[in-house]
């Protein structure tokens, strides 16, 4: 699959390192077909022309799209970019909405800054993993923010990871989660008792992934793939459910 921009009535193009890629490694050519979406759709794209730098498609019957799961934004500490950026990765695979870098106080100094200069960098890696898994619009990756910002901007049923917590993730998410649910993330050494305390303040409520001490990029994708889990959980009971009659 491809991201495209509309080019006109019933038609799109692929341009930059895309184009590239279907015309030096896939050899594309005139009337193939390919998955296409213009960031709303996702359709069935016939190449009609190749022009300089761009491959065109013909758009025809629309394709349905994999449902993304649960509205998940992520709200993630900075860590060391390398790991960041596998984290932010990992997240557009399991259909994270959207991820908030966060500078906190036990982030490495220096990270916030250069991470204005990443923002270019991530949606690329966000649009490449985002084709390779059909996802219709890429994962968004918001500009930093401060913890502050970070706790009283968030949507959704609120939980943060705290490794002091007694509380199950899974045992905090009870119920519909159709509001969307926010995950905050920690740095490296954890939260500051101020921080923590700033949080419940908030509204947020702590939760754990076990005793298992996690890197927070591996703590970050173990919290998304559980919400997940449990969305999804939710939504083949609801179905059962109203195969029996119980619900309509």
């Amino acid at each position: 699959m491809f991201y495209a921009e509309v080019a006109g009535k019933g038609r799109a193009q692929v341009s930059g390192e895309a184009a590239e890629h279907l015309r030096r490694v896939l050899r594309v050519e005139i009337g193939q077909q390919y998955e296409i979406s213009d960031r709303a759709g996702l359709y069935l794209g016939r190449v009609c022309a190749l022009p300089k730098g761009a491959v065109e498609f013909e758009l025809s019957e629309p394709l349905a799209a994999r449902r993304q799961g649960a509205r998940i934004t992520v709200y993630a500490a900075l860590v060391k970019f390398d790991r960041f950026e596998w984290m932010l990765e990992k997240c557009s695979e399991l259909g994270v909405e959207t991820v908030v870098p966060v500078a906190t106080a036990r982030s490495e100094a220096g990270l916030e800054k250069a991470a204005q200069k990443r923002l270019a960098r991530w949606a690329r890696i966000c649009e490449e993993s985002g084709q390779q898994c059909r996802r219709v619009r890429p994962m968004n990756v918001e500009t930093c923010t401060g913890f502050d910002a970070a706790i009283r901007s968030a949507q959704g049923k609120r939980l943060f990871l705290d490794e002091a917590s007694g509380v199950p993730l899974l045992a905090c998410l009870g119920g519909q989660i159709s509001c969307g649910c926010s995950l905050l993330v920690g740095p490296e050494g954890g939260w500051t008792e101020p921080e923590r305390a700033m949080a419940l303040g908030e509204s947020w409520q702590a939760a754990t992934l076990g005793e298992s001490i996690l890197r927070a990029e591996t703590a970050g994708i173990a919290a998304v793939s559980q919400v997940q889990g449990y969305w999804w959980s939710l939504l083949s009971d609801g179905r059962n459910r109203a195969e029996r009659g119980e619900i309509l």
